[in-house]
């Protein structure tokens, strides 16, 4: 909850004395802008007043003096150019870290609802723009405010109805600023939509290549690009006039701060008020008045950049996940592996329809049990919930008698083994791959881990071996061997407990008698799950369940469900 609540000058915490630092040569440089143009007003109103001789040594020795803080200016230039964009690009960091942390406590059900694109994009541009404000906007403010009061104060004593006057216009300036802000502040949040929109489309399309290209829909995935980008480039045309605008017009204010300067001045000259050299030095601090309006018109667009990007930050970690450790978890070890389902409801959301209703089911100690039923049954979803990837909605699940609710999560889930239809291997070779289940072991376990899943010997065959690279999502491998990979890892990992969720359906005749050969290995003295499409598959399990809209329907082994005539024998008939 602390963390929800954070806010945006938090993160300089960690960066404090690089900020401060960053902040005192800002200031420093400031100074020094507003000093040289009194040193040409001592230089033309009283030096050049001076004897020759001594006029000549006072001027290069000022000169000395002007060419010093050129120089002092220019570090302190380089000191916020460099240092302070490290310190941006370490906020950065940190904030990526939280963001991509958070969104690993996320459940499935955030996911189920969210498009990778718009989830990518708050950890790349928004960040970027984030970052920028963070590191530019203090500075920006800092040198304006001491450029403007330093220049009114100085431009004052010399002449205070010429400073007057200046100032009138750049109240104005700030005024209309100011006017602008909603209207920008809603373009850039519209466009950051629009971006998020189209990185969702870019994913989504460059994911499904291949079904993209085997149906030959390019120009369907290129008109659907195109609608995103056209949409992206109305909402900057929307942004941009407000921006043709707003720069219009304060580039006018500057302008005419140095036409009426120069108008009056020249007309209190005329009265004996103002003298040259005045003038001269009122002209020279006027780009002071108008470069730090320029800066608070830049920090303003800076500003809605980078603010409505931390909203769309904050939004995200304002999210609390649904799925987490209950006060007083406890820890666990090494399970059992008994898994009991008592009364338990379940359904997605806030939809009103139970997927589940009323399941009662004890599974002991290293029994396999097979689902079957027909689609959207619940068999899936009624496995999500023994690793908690769904909280039930009404009863319970229980690990070894106990809650799992009550065991803490990470413990929960080292326990239970899943192996899934759709394999997803990350990028990488294949002895990172099989790793994956047990991050710690040893080259010589992986190999181990790969034999028990018959999967040594084409490994052995691959180019470079267990160093293969097998290109994104296992691209390179045929549907078995990526199997044989996922069940490498379950191998690795040794739960108590395994899921295996249709895991041969997709699998030619002669890939699916091996995998299976796998599986069973895998299962042997373990509690097993396992998510039947093909029934073939399933004839030996202990214990058969017929998942229906109303529950489990019927249950017992093959021979005694088709005896009975049922459910189960009549999708049994139906497959073969």
């Amino acid at each position: 909850m602390e963390n929800r609540k954070k806010k945006l000058t938090d993160y300089y915490k960690p960066y404090r004395r690089l900020f401060l630092a960053d902040m005192f040569f800002a200031t420093l440089g400031a100074a020094v802008t507003l000093a040289l143009p009194l040193l040409v007003r001592y230089i033309t109103g009283t030096v050049v007043g001076f004897p020759t001789r001594e006029a000549t040594g006072m001027i290069f020795k000022l000169g000395a003096l002007m060419v010093a803080l050129v120089a002092l200016e220019c570090y302190c230039n380089y000191f916020i150019g460099n240092y302070g964009h490290v310190m941006g690009a370490k906020i950065e960091h940190d904030m990526r870290n939280e963001i991509f942390g958070h969104y690993q406590k996320l459940s499935f059900a955030f996911y189920d609802d969210q498009k990778v694109g718009h989830l990518l994009s708050r950890i790349t541009s928004d960040l970027f723009d984030i970052t920028e404000l963070l590191h530019h906007g203090p500075e920006d403010i800092v040198i304006s405010l001491i450029k403007l009061v330093g220049a009114f104060i100085i431009l004052t004593a010399i002449n205070w109805k010429l400073s007057l006057t200046a100032m009138a216009i750049v109240v104005l300036m700030l005024l209309f600023a100011v006017s602008y802000n909603g209207k920008m502040r809603s373009a850039f949040r519209d466009n950051r939509a629009r971006i998020a929109d189209i990185n969702s489309q870019i994913e989504d399309s460059l994911s499904g290549i291949r079904v993209v290209k085997s149906f030959g829909n390019e120009k369907m995935e290129m008109d659907k690009f195109n609608t995103g980008n056209d949409r992206f480039v109305d909402s900057k045309k929307r942004t941009y006039k407000f921006m043709g605008t707003y720069n219009s017009c304060m580039g006018a204010f500057a302008t005419l701060i140095t036409v009426v300067s120069l108008i009056v001045g020249a007309y209190l000259m005329l009265l004996g008020e103002l003298s040259s050299a005045d003038l001269v030095t009122f002209l020279l601090y006027i780009s002071n008045f108008t470069e730090p309006v320029k800066k608070l018109v830049n920090f303003t667009e800076q500003f809605q950049n980078g603010y409505s990007g931390y909203e769309r930050f904050r939004e995200v970690l304002a999210i609390a996940p649904d799925i987490a450790d209950r006060p007083g978890a406890v820890s666990l070890e090494k399970a059992k592996g008994e898994i009991t389902f008592d009364h338990v409801s379940f359904r997605y959301g806030d939809n009103t329809e139970n997927v589940l209703q009323n399941v009662d089911l004890e599974v002991k100690q290293g029994e396999y049990v097979a689902l079957v039923g027909s689609s959207g049954a619940g068999k899936t979803t009624l496995c999500s919930l023994i690793p908690r990837f769904y909280d039930v909605t009404e009863g319970s699940v229980k690990l070894d008698g106990r809650d799992i609710r009550d065991i803490r999560l990470n413990d929960l889930r080292r326990q239970i083994g899943i192996v899934q239809q759709d394999v997803y291997l990350f990028a990488g070779n294949v002895m990172d791959n099989i790793r994956y289940g047990k991050p710690d072991a040893t080259d010589e376990e992986v190999v181990a881990a790969a034999k028990a899943a018959n999967a040594h010997e084409f490994i052995k065959n691959l180019p470079d071996g267990y160093l293969t690279d097998i290109g994104q999502r296992g691209v390179k491998l045929s549907g078995g061997q990526k199997q044989r990979l996922s069940i490498a890892r379950v191998f690795l990992k040794n739960p108590p407990v395994l899921i295996f969720d249709e895991a041969t359906s997709a699998l030619d005749n002669e890939s699916e008698k091996i995998v299976q050969h796998s599986l069973e290995k895998l299962a042997k003295n373990r509690t097993t799950f396992v998510i039947a499409h093909r029934l073939s598959t399933i004839r030996n399990a202990q214990r058969i369940l017929v998942l229906t809209e109303d529950g489990i329907a019927e249950e017992g082994t093959h021979k005694e469900l088709l005896e009975k005539g049922g459910v189960y024998a009549n999708l049994y008939e139906m497959q073969f």
